[in-house]
């Protein structure tokens, strides 16, 4: 039964609902993420940034190129998707107050950079380096103890790119006064990296934008796909097909087990909440990745009979410390175990 003022589709099922095309649901920025995006425009005018970023709902988190804009996912406009997109993909990014206010101070980082073109600048390069340097978001190897990047969003993303290492640098000048973000930063290069940003928005605060506004990307009024569609292809980017060369590690960890022993594929379905839980709270990885890597090798100990025989304490830690290291390998090379 429809509810007076909800859209038509929120009484669907998920198989009804995946079957609608994004332009077709008709959301709009309202109600709490209005709030958010309101939030974030009073933290600007408060730390004296002259930009209201222009906020449009699309696919995903990000600012398009060139353009003084910031994409918010779709699906955080109304509880029913976040829903849909919490079993599609078993998190919800940006969901909580916090984490999405976290995403649009770093989109608004890119936003800030895009409308004074600071990436051009001779003494922007030299902060943060040449904004042409290679773009791999997904691969790049991180280093989790450097002191020269600052720490906002999760897998020490502030090394990915110098765009990115600017866009955090600026969430966290946004985020904090700078008297605290000095002591927290302490002996620390990133604070120069701080120091300048705060510096650099006293420049401009009474300039006008060089770029004012822009093309909105990929934006869900217009966006054709539909959300089963949709949903096939993250997952495909998040969670890549493996070949069975985890087998030998696999017996190696359980082995054929004897008679009366429980099924070690019966032993990760028991753990598996725990296990997943874990190693995304440890490793920063996302949630789906990690479920997808879980389940898969669940069913390749199914199909190789593998049995829990021995310690079931000790199955269980070398089970999470290989799941882990498989995790952690994705996070920095995009593949969990390359060939020898």
């Amino acid at each position: 039964m429809e509810t007076p003022g909800e859209p038509a589709w929120v009484a669907l099922r998920d198989e009804e609902l995946l079957a609608l095309r994004i332009c077709d649901l008709g959301v709009r920025i309202e109600g709490d993420l209005e709030k958010r995006v309101g939030e974030l425009y009073e933290n600007l005018a408060a730390s004296g940034v002259r930009l209201r970023p222009d906020c449009y709902l699309g696919d995903e988190w990000f600012s398009p190129e060139g353009v003084p804009a910031i994409a918010i996912p779709f699906y955080l406009a109304h509880p029913r998707l976040r829903a849909l997109e919490l079993r599609q993909m078993l998190e919800v990014e940006g969901g909580t107050a916090e984490w999405c206010q976290r995403l649009l101070r770093h989109e608004a980082g890119h936003a800030i950079d895009h409308a004074y073109r600071f990436s051009s600048r001779e003494d922007w390069q030299s902060i943060f380096g040449s904004p042409d340097a290679e773009y791999t978001p997904e691969t790049y190897t991180p280093r989790p103890y450097s002191r020269s990047f600052v720490r906002h969003l999760p897998n020490w993303y502030a090394q990915a790119h110098p765009d990115e290492d600017f866009a955090e640098t600026f969430a966290v000048w946004l985020g904090s006064p700078m008297e605290d973000l000095r002591e927290h930063y302490r002996g620390w290069k990133a604070l120069e990296k701080i120091e300048y940003v705060d510096t650099l928005i006293r420049d401009v605060a009474d300039r006008k934008p060089a770029v004012r506004r822009g093309r909105r990307i990929s934006e869900a009024a217009k966006l054709r796909s539909t959300l089963e569609r949709y949903y096939a292809g993250r997952r495909k980017l998040y969670a890549e097909d493996f070949p069975d060369f985890y087998d030998a590690d696999l017996r190696a960890i359980f082995g054929t087990g004897v008679e009366g022993s429980e099924s070690a594929s019966k032993l990760m379905k028991k753990n598996r909440a725990a296990l997943i839980a874990t190693i995304v709270k440890w490793t920063g990885q996302r949630k789906y990745t990690v479920s997808m890597l879980v389940r898969k090798l669940t069913l390749r100990c199914q199909k190789l009979k593998l049995a829990a025989a021995g310690d079931s304490a000790q199955l269980h830690f070398e089970l999470a410390g290989y799941l882990a290291a498989l995790v952690t390998n994705h996070l920095y090379t995009g593949r969990f175990k390359r060939s020898v």
